[in-house]
Protein backbone atom coordinates (compact mmCIF):
# COMPACT_ATOMS: atom_id res chain seq x y z
CA UNK A 1 0.00 0.00 0.00
CA UNK A 2 0.80 3.60 -0.60
CA UNK A 3 0.58 6.74 0.58
CA UNK A 4 -0.98 9.82 -1.37
CA UNK A 5 0.37 12.39 -0.19
CA UNK A 6 4.47 11.17 -0.73
CA UNK A 7 3.04 9.84 -4.63
CA UNK A 8 1.84 13.82 -4.90
CA UNK A 9 5.48 14.41 -4.43
CA UNK A 10 7.23 11.91 -6.65
CA UNK A 11 4.36 12.64 -9.48
CA UNK A 12 4.47 16.24 -9.24
CA UNK A 13 8.82 15.71 -10.11
CA UNK A 14 8.06 14.18 -12.59
CA UNK A 15 5.24 16.02 -14.34
CA UNK A 16 5.71 19.48 -13.33
CA UNK A 17 9.01 21.76 -13.91
CA UNK A 18 8.53 25.36 -12.87
CA UNK A 19 5.43 26.72 -14.26
CA UNK A 20 5.16 23.51 -16.79
CA UNK A 21 2.81 20.47 -16.40
CA UNK A 22 2.46 17.49 -18.58
CA UNK A 23 -0.62 17.23 -20.59
CA UNK A 24 -1.13 14.30 -22.96
CA UNK A 25 -4.69 15.47 -24.83
CA UNK A 26 -6.93 18.86 -25.80
CA UNK A 27 -10.03 17.78 -26.74
CA UNK A 28 -13.82 18.73 -27.18
CA UNK A 29 -16.16 16.14 -25.05
CA UNK A 30 -20.12 15.71 -24.55
CA UNK A 31 -20.06 15.55 -20.55
CA UNK A 32 -21.51 18.26 -18.75
CA UNK A 33 -23.75 19.24 -21.99
CA UNK A 34 -20.23 19.97 -23.72
CA UNK A 35 -16.94 21.00 -22.18
CA UNK A 36 -13.69 21.36 -23.62
CA UNK A 37 -11.11 19.22 -21.75
CA UNK A 38 -7.46 19.08 -21.20
CA UNK A 39 -5.86 15.66 -19.95
CA UNK A 40 -3.20 16.48 -17.62
CA UNK A 41 -0.93 13.57 -16.75
CA UNK A 42 -0.19 12.01 -13.13
CA UNK A 43 -2.37 11.30 -10.08
CA UNK A 44 -1.73 10.49 -6.24
CA UNK A 45 -4.04 7.65 -6.17
CA UNK A 46 -3.83 4.09 -8.07
CA UNK A 47 -7.74 3.51 -8.67
CA UNK A 48 -8.47 -0.09 -9.63
CA UNK A 49 -11.65 0.86 -11.97
CA UNK A 50 -9.26 4.06 -13.61
CA UNK A 51 -10.06 4.36 -17.02
CA UNK A 52 -6.72 6.90 -17.50
CA UNK A 53 -4.07 4.11 -18.16
CA UNK A 54 -0.51 5.72 -19.24
CA UNK A 55 -1.34 9.06 -17.99
CA UNK A 56 -1.54 7.58 -14.27
CA UNK A 57 0.43 4.56 -14.65
CA UNK A 58 3.26 5.91 -17.36
CA UNK A 59 3.91 9.38 -16.53
CA UNK A 60 7.34 9.76 -17.34
CA UNK A 61 6.33 8.49 -20.52
CA UNK A 62 3.50 10.09 -21.34
CA UNK A 63 2.84 13.45 -22.39
CA UNK A 64 4.26 16.76 -23.05
CA UNK A 65 4.97 19.47 -20.88
CA UNK A 66 2.75 22.79 -21.18
CA UNK A 67 2.76 26.11 -20.03
CA UNK A 68 -0.55 27.74 -18.33
CA UNK A 69 -0.53 29.71 -21.47
CA UNK A 70 -0.74 27.35 -23.68
CA UNK A 71 -3.16 24.81 -21.93
CA UNK A 72 -5.59 28.32 -21.66
CA UNK A 73 -5.81 28.96 -25.25
CA UNK A 74 -6.15 25.23 -26.18
CA UNK A 75 -9.25 25.71 -23.64
CA UNK A 76 -10.46 28.60 -25.15
CA UNK A 77 -10.08 27.83 -29.07
CA UNK A 78 -11.87 24.25 -28.15
CA UNK A 79 -14.65 26.25 -26.28
CA UNK A 80 -15.47 28.80 -28.91
CA UNK A 81 -15.09 26.26 -31.93
CA UNK A 82 -18.11 24.44 -30.21
CA UNK A 83 -19.81 26.80 -28.38
CA UNK A 84 -19.28 25.59 -25.00
CA UNK A 85 -19.38 27.75 -21.76
CA UNK A 86 -17.38 25.13 -19.59
CA UNK A 87 -14.12 24.16 -19.15
CA UNK A 88 -12.19 21.50 -17.33
CA UNK A 89 -8.88 19.47 -16.70
CA UNK A 90 -9.60 15.62 -16.52
CA UNK A 91 -7.57 12.37 -17.53
CA UNK A 92 -5.67 12.77 -13.38
CA UNK A 93 -5.41 15.01 -10.89
CA UNK A 94 -5.25 18.58 -11.96
CA UNK A 95 -4.38 20.07 -8.13
CA UNK A 96 -1.33 18.28 -8.45
CA UNK A 97 1.02 21.43 -9.19
CA UNK A 98 -0.24 24.15 -7.13
CA UNK A 99 1.37 27.00 -9.11
CA UNK A 100 0.65 25.54 -12.55
CA UNK A 101 -2.89 25.19 -11.99
CA UNK A 102 -3.92 28.74 -9.90
CA UNK A 103 -1.80 30.69 -12.83
CA UNK A 104 -3.73 28.61 -15.22
CA UNK A 105 -7.20 29.75 -13.32
CA UNK A 106 -5.59 33.53 -13.25
CA UNK A 107 -5.54 33.04 -16.96
CA UNK A 108 -8.79 32.03 -17.84
CA UNK A 109 -11.95 34.09 -19.19
CA UNK A 110 -14.42 34.83 -16.48
CA UNK A 111 -17.24 33.94 -19.17
CA UNK A 112 -16.16 30.21 -18.89
CA UNK A 113 -17.28 27.75 -15.93
CA UNK A 114 -14.41 25.76 -14.96
CA UNK A 115 -15.12 22.69 -13.10
CA UNK A 116 -12.08 21.35 -11.29
CA UNK A 117 -12.43 17.39 -11.28
CA UNK A 118 -10.46 16.19 -8.11
CA UNK A 119 -10.30 13.38 -5.57
CA UNK A 120 -9.64 16.20 -3.01
CA UNK A 121 -6.72 14.50 -1.19
CA UNK A 122 -4.41 17.72 -1.29
CA UNK A 123 -7.38 19.85 -0.98
CA UNK A 124 -7.91 17.97 1.71
CA UNK A 125 -3.77 18.23 3.33
CA UNK A 126 -3.31 21.37 2.74
CA UNK A 127 -6.78 23.87 3.35
CA UNK A 128 -4.68 27.27 2.01
CA UNK A 129 -5.33 25.35 -1.37
CA UNK A 130 -8.83 26.00 -1.06
CA UNK A 131 -8.33 29.26 0.66
CA UNK A 132 -6.88 30.17 -2.98
CA UNK A 133 -9.31 28.54 -5.24
CA UNK A 134 -12.01 30.51 -3.26
CA UNK A 135 -11.04 33.86 -5.06
CA UNK A 136 -11.95 32.33 -8.33
CA UNK A 137 -15.94 31.76 -8.63
CA UNK A 138 -15.94 30.59 -11.99
CA UNK A 139 -14.48 27.37 -10.25
CA UNK A 140 -16.46 24.57 -9.43
CA UNK A 141 -15.36 21.66 -7.38
CA UNK A 142 -16.62 17.59 -8.61
CA UNK A 143 -15.11 15.81 -5.31
CA UNK A 144 -14.81 12.04 -6.21
CA UNK A 145 -15.39 10.05 -3.13
CA UNK A 146 -13.20 6.59 -3.64
CA UNK A 147 -15.71 4.72 -1.65
CA UNK A 148 -18.05 5.64 1.35
CA UNK A 149 -15.73 5.14 4.61
CA UNK A 150 -12.00 4.37 4.88
CA UNK A 151 -11.99 0.82 4.31
CA UNK A 152 -13.72 0.96 1.19
CA UNK A 153 -11.58 3.61 0.04
CA UNK A 154 -8.06 1.57 0.62
CA UNK A 155 -9.81 -1.36 -1.46
CA UNK A 156 -11.02 0.35 -4.75
CA UNK A 157 -7.49 2.49 -4.53
CA UNK A 158 -4.67 0.34 -2.73
CA UNK A 159 -3.49 3.68 -0.52
CA UNK A 160 -2.98 3.01 3.22
CA UNK A 161 -4.54 6.38 3.75
CA UNK A 162 -6.76 9.27 2.13
CA UNK A 163 -10.48 9.04 2.77
CA UNK A 164 -10.02 11.58 5.84
CA UNK A 165 -8.59 14.06 3.31
CA UNK A 166 -11.42 13.53 1.20
CA UNK A 167 -14.02 14.59 3.53
CA UNK A 168 -11.78 17.35 4.61
CA UNK A 169 -11.77 18.52 1.89
CA UNK A 170 -15.09 19.29 1.66
CA UNK A 171 -15.33 20.76 4.96
CA UNK A 172 -12.55 22.86 3.67
CA UNK A 173 -14.75 23.78 0.55
CA UNK A 174 -17.77 24.87 2.45
CA UNK A 175 -16.14 26.64 4.98
CA UNK A 176 -14.39 28.83 1.97
CA UNK A 177 -18.00 28.84 0.14
CA UNK A 178 -16.40 27.27 -3.16
CA UNK A 179 -19.32 25.93 -5.19
CA UNK A 180 -19.00 22.15 -5.51
CA UNK A 181 -20.46 18.88 -5.80
CA UNK A 182 -20.18 15.11 -4.87
CA UNK A 183 -19.49 11.75 -6.90
CA UNK A 184 -19.20 9.20 -5.48
CA UNK A 185 -17.59 5.51 -6.40
CA UNK A 186 -19.59 2.81 -3.87
CA UNK A 187 -19.34 -0.75 -4.20
CA UNK A 188 -21.10 -1.94 -0.97
CA UNK A 189 -24.40 -0.22 -0.80
CA UNK A 190 -25.20 -0.45 2.64
CA UNK A 191 -22.34 1.95 3.68
CA UNK A 192 -23.54 4.69 1.84
CA UNK A 193 -26.60 5.58 4.69
CA UNK A 194 -23.17 5.93 7.28
CA UNK A 195 -21.81 8.77 5.06
CA UNK A 196 -24.83 10.08 4.42
CA UNK A 197 -25.31 10.39 8.29
CA UNK A 198 -21.38 11.18 8.39
CA UNK A 199 -22.48 14.33 5.83
CA UNK A 200 -25.67 15.32 7.78
CA UNK A 201 -22.87 15.98 10.70
CA UNK A 202 -20.69 17.81 8.55
CA UNK A 203 -23.72 20.16 7.73
CA UNK A 204 -23.17 19.25 3.95
CA UNK A 205 -26.57 17.34 3.69
CA UNK A 206 -27.76 19.21 1.03
CA UNK A 207 -24.50 19.21 -1.81
CA UNK A 208 -25.69 17.04 -4.42
CA UNK A 209 -24.02 13.55 -4.77
CA UNK A 210 -24.07 12.09 -8.30
CA UNK A 211 -23.18 7.99 -8.81
CA UNK A 212 -19.56 8.09 -10.74
CA UNK A 213 -20.19 5.92 -13.96
CA UNK A 214 -17.66 3.32 -14.09
CA UNK A 215 -17.11 2.26 -17.89
CA UNK A 216 -16.17 -1.23 -18.43
CA UNK A 217 -12.65 -0.22 -20.69
CA UNK A 218 -10.45 -3.50 -22.16
CA UNK A 219 -7.75 -2.19 -19.72
CA UNK A 220 -10.24 -0.96 -16.59
CA UNK A 221 -11.60 -4.88 -17.05
CA UNK A 222 -8.74 -6.57 -17.21
CA UNK A 223 -7.22 -5.11 -14.20
CA UNK A 224 -10.66 -5.59 -12.35
CA UNK A 225 -10.29 -9.05 -12.83
CA UNK A 226 -6.37 -9.28 -11.70
CA UNK A 227 -7.85 -7.52 -8.76
CA UNK A 228 -10.77 -9.94 -8.64
CA UNK A 229 -12.92 -6.92 -8.20
CA UNK A 230 -15.06 -6.98 -11.36
CA UNK A 231 -18.18 -8.99 -10.18
CA UNK A 232 -18.65 -4.98 -8.12
CA UNK A 233 -18.51 -3.17 -11.10
CA UNK A 234 -20.82 -6.05 -13.48
CA UNK A 235 -23.66 -5.29 -11.23
CA UNK A 236 -23.61 -1.44 -11.75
Amino acid sequence: MYDPIDLSKKTEDIVVTHSLKKYYRFRPTGFYGGIATADTVGCNLRCRFCWSGNSVWCAKETGEFYSPEQVVEKLHTIAESKGYQQLRISGGEPTIGKDHLLCLLELLNTKYEFILETNGILLGYDPTYVKSLSVFPQVHVRVCLKGADAEEFSLLTGAKQGFEYQLKALQFLHESHVRFNIALVCIHPEKKQRLFQRLHEMNLESVMIEEEEITLYPLVRKRLQEEQMLHYFERQ
